[in-house]
């Protein structure tokens, strides 16, 4: 499909949704002009990466770009770094930069992203130089300048961030104290024998676990400039010479809530990612879409979301609709292990375990009624792709032979019965 000379598709938000759907716009015939817009100084780069690799010092900043510079401009794709989306006027179908210019739309998609949800408990919102959270390059960058041999690091938030970091932290020789409030390690989304087996390992690996713990404060030099320790409810003090902080994130939403676009735990779109606004898309961790899978609206943060969404509105503008209908998926490294988790276990009400966590690979089948909602694998890369079949599908599969590591799940998947 060709466009009018004069369509132009402004994308803000310089991540992996925001480069994925200027490259499948062009992919998809899109011949208008398309800006893709980034406060960050750098290109769109992987994000992943800034938890482990980057901060092990493995990778630089330019193995982590997810194109090259002149890719951009071969696909006449624009680019906009280091500059702020101020301002968008949804009536006048425009954007307004920090700089003082303003550019108008065809389409816009709003990638936006989310951000670091921030310790409740400071008082002052000075800067800390050694109180980190881990989002963008440059955070990472003052970080892993930190991450010394025998430096003392604190974690506060026993999440995927928190705990990729410590893995990496603990390789590179620091001294390693989390604090979670809940009383087990990845309780907001695994069952209790992943996170076992993951409070297992990083005891192993030397990591002092905080359970069931609660931040008192943070104890500060005595210019204010850098946290010393940090305190327990219980009274407890840990020596600090970095900290991070992995609590959640949030997503940015401002510009579409100025714009008066619909909000419901981020930006609601539909299963063409089409906002309240018709010429408005969002994409991402900042926006909310219906799932037809788990009957409610998710609002997902996670690399494979970001770029499917993007696919999907690029496809739309281009006139050619595709819905949005992928079983969500995430996954996470730390140290000789690969967690891969497809699908989301609210709801369930019986688990089972295919393989053996005492060799370091298994899976935890989620069900609800006998069907598979998700699961979560461990070193099962091979298996990997057949029980995302399991959850796309809905399949109910018996379960003697579902936990039958002897059984191939290629067979059980022909056995199965998906529900009408």
């Amino acid at each position: 499909m060709s466009q009018p000379e004069s369509s132009c598709t402004l994308i803000v938000g310089g991540g992996h949704a925001g480069c994925e759907a200027a490259f499948s716009l062009r992919q998809n015939g899109y011949t208008g002009r398309v800006v893709l817009i980034g406060n960050e100084v750098s290109l769109p780069y992987q994000r992943p990466p800034l938890s482990k690799s980057f901060l092990a010092g493995s990778v630089d900043d330019q193995a982590l770009l997810i194109r090259p510079a002149d890719a951009y401009e071969k696909a006449n794709i624009e680019t906009r770094i280091g500059v702020q989306v101020v301002g968008l006027d949804a009536a006048q179908k425009a954007i307004e930069l920090a700089d003082g210019s303003r550019l108008g739309y065809s389409h816009l998609i709003l990638a936006t992203g989310s951000r670091p949800r921030h310790l409740p408990i400071l008082d002052s919102e000075r800067p800390l130089t050694n109180l980190h959270y881990l989002r963008t390059f440059a955070q990472a960058q003052q970080m892993r300048e930190q991450m010394l041999e025998g430096k003392r690091l604190v974690i506060i938030g026993g999440g995927y961030i928190g705990l990729e970091v410590a893995a990496t932290a603990l390789k590179r020789g620091l001294k390693v104290s989390l604090i979670e409030s809940m009383d087990r390690i990845l309780a907001r989304v695994t069952a209790p024998d992943v996170s076992s087996f993951y409070q297992q390992v990083h005891l192993a690996e030397g990591a002092k676990l905080h359970l069931n713990a609660q931040l008192d404060r943070l104890n500060l030099d005595t210019k204010g400039e850098r946290v010393e320790s940090v305190q327990l409810s219980d009274g407890s003090v840990l020596p600090a010479d970095l900290v991070l902080v992995g609590i959640g994130a949030i997503a940015n939403t401002e510009l579409a809530e100025q714009a008066g676009l619909e909000i419901d735990n981020g930006i609601v779109v539909d299963e063409n990612t089409h906002t309240s606004d018709p010429f408005i898309h969002a994409i991402g961790d900042c926006c909310s879409h219906p799932s037809e899978l788990y009957s409610r609206r998710l609002r997902l943060e996670s690399i494979p979301n970001a770029i499917e969404q993007a696919r999907t509105a690029a496809l739309a503008i281009c006139a050619k609709p595709l819905p949005y209908r992928s079983v969500p998926w995430f996954w996470s490294d730390q140290y000789d292990l690969k967690l891969q988790t497809v699908g989301l276990s609210q709801g369930h009400d019986q688990t089972c375990m295919r393989g053996s966590p005492a060799l370091r690979s298994f899976v935890v089948f989620y069900l609800r009624e006998g069907m598979v909602i998700a699961a979560d694998c461990i070193n099962r890369q091979s298996e990997f792709a057949l029980i995302k079949k399991l959850v796309q599908g809905r399949q109910k599969p018996d379960i003697p032979s579902l936990i039958d590591d002897s059984m191939s799940l290629k067979d059980i998947l022909a056995q199965t019965t998906t529900p009408a």
